[in-house]
């Protein structure tokens, strides 16, 4: 092994260290969430709704059955999710305690309560983003190592890279019928090569979720380092006109003028911005589950002024990456199959920091057993040589 090499392979092994434990969790949380759509649908019958031919209900009338629930509670965002998808109304209680809630949207039957706290899913997906630690901290813990983790990848191909033409069919099988320490040495450098690249679309999704400066990169990235004024700025309401009681609820109005901006979206989104200023946002998106292609709107909250409208075509290539993010990190943005090669690309990230540290360990072991080897064949040539009264061939 050259000194180049040696060198990379110093770093890899020890940048696996200290990364290997966050990325195995990171990873195999990333597996259980691919399908969490799929799965949660076959356990849970509330999340899905017979289709009628009647209108949806407005968002007022869902967050007044929220509000019968919890009637000190404080109702939130509205979702649409889709003509055989139940609505859901996120509200807050007096205890301070996040509920998802769940209604039919033609008739606002009361479905479920789902607690964040306690939802599988999302306890995994906290896992994935935060490793239940403060977000704070968490997602700057998971941010370097997934950091970390692309170098491994690309300090992992340099050491796979086969010297010679003769060693390139070894390189790219595993040799099943050696023994395991071959066949796990193998998986490592094998799978991880198959993986990088769908494994370094993921890791930079991932950071886009942890890192403003990762999704401003790919949004300039995409736009060929241009920027648009019009999609970087933030609008807010006019808090001057807080006291107004506007003839209809604005929420309402919003919802039935995107409805008509947006006639062939699949799911809706309406929600207040934070703070006094905080605008009132609402989202079309064309397929149901899926948040790659959308319209997106802001209203004023007080008097329902249209203050922007960025429809899906006008997006300039970067706020579309950007909006393709999470369809891309966990696959659905190619579907089913998609979402395989995702499970299936997380799965292998989740085993290299595994087999990594059984090949180190092996190695370890590896010249305390060759010196017992040779200590053993010493000794076995002085005994031949006293036997027979001869220099064994090759003893000193």
């Amino acid at each position: 092994m050259t000194a180049f090499k040696k060198a990379v392979l110093f770093v890899h092994r020890w940048l696996g260290f200290v990364s290997g434990l966050v990325v195995f969790i990171v990873s195999i949380t990333g597996c259980l969430f691919c399908f969490q759509d799929e799965i949660q649908d076959a356990m849970y019958d509330y999340r899905k709704v017979a289709v009628s031919n009647a209108p949806y209900l407005k968002p007022t009338a869902l967050q007044q059955a929220a509000l019968k629930q919890f009637p000190k509670g404080k109702a939130g965002m509205v979702a649409y999710m889709g003509a055989d998808r139940s609505a859901q109304v996120r509200l807050t209680d007096e205890k301070k305690a996040q509920h998802f809630m769940y209604f039919n949207p033609y008739t606002g039957k009361y479905l479920s309560d789902e607690n964040p706290r306690t939802n599988f899913f999302i306890i995994v997906e906290f896992i994935h983003l935060y490793l239940l630690l403060p977000p704070k901290i968490g997602k700057v813990v998971v941010g370097v190592a997934v950091l970390i983790f692309v170098t491994l990848m690309i300090t992992g191909i340099v050491l796979w890279w086969p010297k010679r033409k003769s060693d390139r069919k070894r390189s790219f099988t595993v040799k099943w019928n050696g023994r395991w320490r071959r066949v796990n040495y193998d998986l490592h450098n094998v799978l991880g090569f198959y993986s990088t690249a769908i494994a370094l679309i993921l890791a930079i999704t991932g950071l886009s979720m942890s890192f403003e400066w990762m999704e401003k990169g790919i949004y300039k990235a995409g736009n060929l380092g241009k920027s648009y004024a019009a999609e970087l700025k933030e609008f807010k309401s006019d808090s001057l006109n807080k006291g107004n009681v506007a003839p209809e609820p604005i929420i309402d109005k919003a919802y039935a003028y995107i409805r008509k901006q947006s006639p062939k979206a699949l799911m809706y989104m309406l929600y207040e911005g934070a703070g006094a200023d905080g605008a009132l946002h609402a989202t079309a998106y064309a397929q149901s589950l899926k948040y790659a292609f959308n319209d997106y709107y802001t209203f004023d909250k007080y008097t329902g002024k249209l203050l922007n409208y960025m429809p899906h075509a006008k997006k300039s290539t970067g706020m579309k990456l950007n909006n393709m993010n999470y369809d891309i990190h966990v696959g659905q943005i190619a579907g089913l199959p998609g979402k395989i090669i995702a499970f299936i690309a997380s799965l292998i990230c989740a085993s290299l920091p595994i087999t990594g540290l059984i090949i180190y360990l092996g190695k370890r072991k590896k010249p305390k057993a060759k010196r017992l080897r040779q200590v053993t064949h010493h000794k076995s040539q002085r005994h031949l040589q006293v036997v027979t009264g001869k220099k064994a061939v090759g003893g000193a």
